[in-house]
């Protein structure tokens, strides 16, 4: 039976046929030194830590919001979707700027202008007056987070090579879990308004580290800046390694492609496909639930039965996802994108069903989340009870474990991997629009769903999502673990082979 899929290490069907000589490339592989490219990452992912922290700040802020002594302030179930589902209006917006700022300023100069509507955000939400500081302090938080979505897995990738690319891939992804996880351990101790004033230390401490890390080599040469690239690659690899010859591989890949993207080469398979595979995966990672769950946490655990109080294990899912998506990092250059992938896709099944299904047979009831309550729990005999209340938090941590070891890192991996250069800065601008968008519709219905239909319908959508992820990575995703840039985008400019079929 004819393969769709690529990886194929069959005579008559040579998945990349330009690939070099293995051993020569692991050899110069090994003579790379490191620790500059790592910091040049470290630096760029801080936007990621950023975006992570803000994404989840609704989290303990709209239960905390809905109780407050201030009119102006307090927030109702229709105030309170709103002020979840506005950043990601913001982000999408991001995202359709990094389509025209990711190629007119370059990858690294758009995540540092990112910088400003996240410390103007910030501090919108810091000092806010009323709802509207608030709504629009997140549009711009949204939209700081939608430019580095689409700006910093570009430059994590052009920057690396293939021995590591793999893992600092998976860094963006790690770093906003971090974010996260930082988000709700000050959220147990710190009033709402010092959240927003923590959340700008990283941001400052960005913008400082990226005045001294190099542009994109690969971004220079696109620009015809080819002593500055050449000054970048030998500062990211060392100067006594063979650096030019990586330098010449990029440069003739880069000289086989006009500098825009015209629409006429939207009909080339080398141009659309990649771009539909991309975009797709965006949009299917989105209706996994992950952006909902993730900024309705507590409220979700407020709605079930949980033995912890919600805070807590809010903190404790925080805790899971961090990691999982180290797993990720560490098994992602040796198990393979794809089976992670289906790992992944198929563990949040089990998740979500698990957790439709327990909202669905039991009955929904206050938390036992104080000593009186579970005194009285104990008197009537319901230890199993006791136990089944646990329920929703393994769930949940389950699916945030799924979802950080697979489609979580590897879908903005695969974005910065298999997009042409070309196409690289519109298309992941569009990637993240499309996400964001997505994840509007999905925050915004979210909590309308559960009151009109309950809890468990979201959960059960989010569960037949994650069947037909598993279709779609089994027909269309690529393997491209251990092969460069120039080797994928050799693969998609041959045609031999479609995996859309």
């Amino acid at each position: 039976m004819e393969q769709p899929l690529l990886g194929s290490e069959t005579p008559d069907y040579e998945t990349f046929p330009e690939r070099p000589d293995p051993q020569q490339e692991q050899n110069y592989i090994r003579t790379l030194k490191n620790k500059r490219l790592f910091l040049a990452t470290f630096a760029a992912v801080l936007g990621n830590f950023s975006f992570g922290y803000a994404l989840v700040y609704t989290s303990p802020v709209i239960p905390a919001l809905e109780r407050s002594p201030n009119p102006a302030l307090r927030m109702n179930k229709t105030e309170s979707s709103w002020f979840g589902s506005v950043f990601t209006l913001g982000a999408a917006a991001g995202g359709l700027s990094a389509m025209v700022l990711n190629d007119l300023l370059g990858r690294k100069l758009s995540i540092m202008f990112s910088a400003v509507p996240s410390i103007i955000g910030y501090a919108l939400m810091a000092g806010a007056q009323g709802l509207w500081m608030l709504l629009l302090g997140r549009i711009l938080t949204g939209f700081a987070g939608g430019l580095t979505a689409a700006c910093i897995p570009v430059y994590v990738s052009e920057i690396s090579h293939p021995g590591v690319r793999g893992a600092l891939g998976a860094t963006p992804q790690i770093m906003a879990v971090f974010g996260s996880l930082l988000l709700y351990a000050l959220g147990l101790k710190i009033p709402w308004r010092w959240l927003a004033v923590a959340g700008e230390v990283p941001v400052f401490v960005m913008m400082v580290l990226l005045c001294f890390m190099p542009s994109s080599p690969r971004f220079l040469l696109s620009q015809g800046k080819e002593e500055e690239a050449l000054k970048a690659l030998a500062w990211l690899r060392g100067r006594d390694t063979d650096f030019q010859r990586e330098f010449q591989q990029i440069q003739n890949s880069v000289r086989q492609q006009s500098s825009r993207l015209s629409w006429a080469e939207l009909r080339d398979p080398f141009i659309y496909k990649p771009i539909a595979i991309a975009v797709l995966m965006r949009f299917l990672q989105q209706l996994t639930g992950v952006t909902p769950i993730l900024v309705y946490l507590q409220s979700i655990f407020h709605s079930t039965a949980v033995l912890l109080p919600p805070e807590e294990d809010a903190a404790i899912v925080g805790a899971m996802r961090l990691v999982s998506v180290l797993i990720a990092a560490i098994t992602m250059d040796r198990a393979g994108r794809k089976i992670l992938l289906f790992v992944s896709a198929s563990i949040m099944f089990v998740a979500n069903l698990a957790l439709g299904l327990y909202i669905h047979l039991n009955p929904q009831r206050p938390a036992p989340n104080t000593t009186e309550a579970l005194s009285s729990a104990a008197l009537e005999g319901s230890e199993s009870g006791s136990y089944l209340m646990l329920v929703p938090l393994f769930a949940t941590m389950l699916f945030i474990m799924g979802y950080a070891m697979g489609w979580g890192p590897i879908t903005w991996l695969l974005m910065s991997e298999i997009l042409p250069l070309k196409a690289r800065g519109v298309a992941s601008g569009l990637c993240v629009l499309v996400s964001w968008l997505t994840a509007f519709v999905l925050t915004k219905s979210f909590l309308l769903v559960e009151n009109a239909f309950g809890l468990q319908v979201p959960f059960y959508f989010f569960a037949a999502v994650c069947l037909i992820n598993l279709v779609f990575t089994g027909c269309c995703v690529p393997e491209t673990r251990r092969r460069s840039l120039e080797q994928i985008e050799s693969f998609f400019r041959t045609g031999r082979r479609s995996f859309l079929r």
